[in-house]
């Protein structure tokens, strides 16, 4: 269903309620990464400059419901608001009294405190729903990192609002999310990395039915380590979950792994070795794949007509176990496949070696990233979706036979 977009809409003199994901990582009461800040602002200078009067809301951490904020200021939105007015260049008013109406401010922009204060946010309460619907004239979903949350603000709110649309980042993420895995170009790579296929099993099952090549990393290339017949020593794998890596081996081509890095510890001055795969020790903790493992992977990856990243394939942040990651980061930048990337340590990896630019599309989402690629419809959209073709029904009513 083609859902309504925020430019299809006459917004002059509107009220908008934006539902954006601005929970960025914080310390000491200061953000200390401002890209789903910034991934946001044009949604907000559209608004800003066709006339709307704009009311954001988001949240930030993990607060307590019905708790006040002067007892979790942590969780408080007014360091974002702060940020907001610096890269806007207009003053954002921070609102956390909001839910019986809007006080009147001068501002154009208003920010609602962390949503998720408010008792039955996560519920979906219809209580709340409708406090939210009330505030606005149109409701804007551009939250794709909570898009998977059947929550207030997210899915519930639409039933209330007397208008609701998609805005321009969630409609790219779809549009981005949609190419890489409904009509992708062939040969497709998917690379999924991570400590547990039990976090990711769904997410791997999808793609083995999807891609022409499935590379694994971290502690899951462990378990298919271990699924191989290899010993593995003492490295985070689940050994549970090998027949499950077998199963997957006979549907999609996974590469083998003929040498890993490893070390007897875990942290920044440890020692790695690189072993043949049928090397590893009891003692051995496999912490990256092996430059013979790379050397092998790199015409895959330079092949590929369209590749899928979730996950690291070693623990990057040491820089002795940072190899793997770094040669697939810049293969993938230097390479003309249509690059799609997913989840916080993905973009950590990006970032760390400098290749945003070069990744052709890098998705805010985390959660909701991985279930759309198992092929779920997002609870967010499923709520649009139902009240789109809820108002259709309103404007061409079904004739009764």
């Amino acid at each position: 269903m083609l859902l309504p977009s925020l430019s299809d809409l006459e917004i002059t003199g509107k009220r908008l309620l934006i539902r954006q994901d601005l929970n960025v990582p914080m310390k000491d009461g200061r953000v200390t990464s401002d890209a789903r800040i910034r991934a946001a602002l044009p949604t907000l200078q559209y608004a800003l400059a066709h006339g709307a009067q704009v009311i954001v809301m988001s949240h930030l951490g993990r607060p307590k419901e019905g708790v006040a904020l002067a007892d979790q200021p942590e969780v408080s939105l007014a360091p974002v608001a702060q940020v907001l007015e610096q890269l806007l260049g207009q003053p954002v008013a921070l609102v956390d009294q909001y839910l019986d109406g809007l006080p009147a401010t001068e501002a154009k922009i208003v920010l609602l405190e962390n949503i998720r204060i408010n008792v039955g946010e996560k519920a979906n309460e219809a209580g709340l729903s409708k406090q939210l619907g009330a505030l606005c004239d149109i409701f804007v979903m551009d939250a794709f990192g909570t898009a998977h949350r059947a929550q207030a603000s997210t899915a519930g709110v639409t039933e209330y609002a007397p208008v609701v649309c998609v805005g321009p980042l969630l409609a790219t993420e779809l549009s981005a999310l949609s190419k890489a895995l409904q009509q992708p170009k062939a040969p497709v790579v998917a690379i999924v990395g991570g400590s547990k296929v039990s976090t990711k099993l769904e997410v791997l099952e999808a793609l083995s039915q999807k891609v022409d090549t499935l590379i694994v990393g971290g502690g899951i290339a462990n378990t298919f380590i271990a699924a191989a017949g290899f010993a593995v020593g003492r490295s985070l794998h689940e050994p549970g979950l090998i027949e499950a890596a077998k199963r997957i081996r006979t549907r999609v081509q996974v590469p083998e792994v003929i040498d890993v890095v490893v070390s007897d510890q875990l942290h920044a001055d440890a020692h790695p070795l690189v072993k043949p795969v049928e090397a590893v020790a009891d003692t051995d903790m496999i912490l990256d794949l092996g430059p013979q493992t790379m050397a092998a992977l790199l015409p895959m990856i330079q092949g590929a007509a369209t590749i899928i990243w979730n996950g690291p394939l070693g623990v990057f942040e040491f820089e002795a176990f940072a190899a793997g990651t770094r040669t697939l980061t810049e293969a993938i930048a230097a390479g003309d496949a249509f690059s799609l990337a997913g989840g916080g340590d993905t973009l950590a990896a990006i970032d760390a070696f400098g290749a945003a630019e070069d990744i052709s599309y890098i998705s805010t989402g985390g959660g909701a990233f991985l279930e759309f690629v198992e092929g779920k419809t997002l609870p967010a959209i499923a709520a649009l979706q139902a009240r789109v073709a809820q108002d259709q029904l309103v404007i061409h009513p079904v004739e009764q036979e």
